[in-house]
């Protein structure tokens, strides 16, 4: 770990449904294409996307970004990579099934973030963070299998 380097980690949510549900949609970032008209257009713009890895054009950055996963851990894990950022980073969401019909979920994200931003960035990424989990414990996993 650098010596700018954080580590953000998501409070634990509950999902209602088998982990095995929640890795089929995840890990398959192709998924990203059945959804791609809910995404606002002023905020991301041509998105392209395989199993593996989306490549995003998004307002402000300039350039696009691509997102890939670097790891699999059936109904475990799912760690991606992230380029064409300004600053290193990578992402990873657990599974933890503790019932058939109960499985946590945990976003951790490590980023390279210089000091002077991370007072800036640290509670707005711990929010977005939290935000996203309680997101993808609420979604619909076995609608989309």
């Amino acid at each position: 770990m650098s010596m700018n380097e954080t580590k953000y980690e998501s409070q634990i949510c509950s999902a209602p449904t088998n982990a095995h549900a929640i890795y089929m949609v995840l890990s398959n970032l192709e998924n990203i294409n059945r959804v791609k008209d809910l995404i606002p257009s002023d905020k991301v713009q041509e998105i392209e996307a395989n199993a593996d890895s989306v490549r995003i054009k998004v307002d402000g950055l300039g350039q696009k970004l691509t997102i890939s996963i670097v790891d699999r851990i059936e109904n475990d894990t799912i760690k991606f990579g992230c380029q064409g950022l300004p600053m290193a980073g990578n992402f990873w969401i657990q599974l933890k099934q503790v019932s058939d019909c109960d499985t946590r979920i945990r976003l951790t994200l490590k980023a390279d973030i210089p000091m002077m931003f991370r007072m800036m960035l640290d509670k707005k990424l711990q929010e977005g963070l939290d935000r996203a989990a309680q997101m993808l414990a609420q979604f619909p996993y076995n609608q989309w299998l």
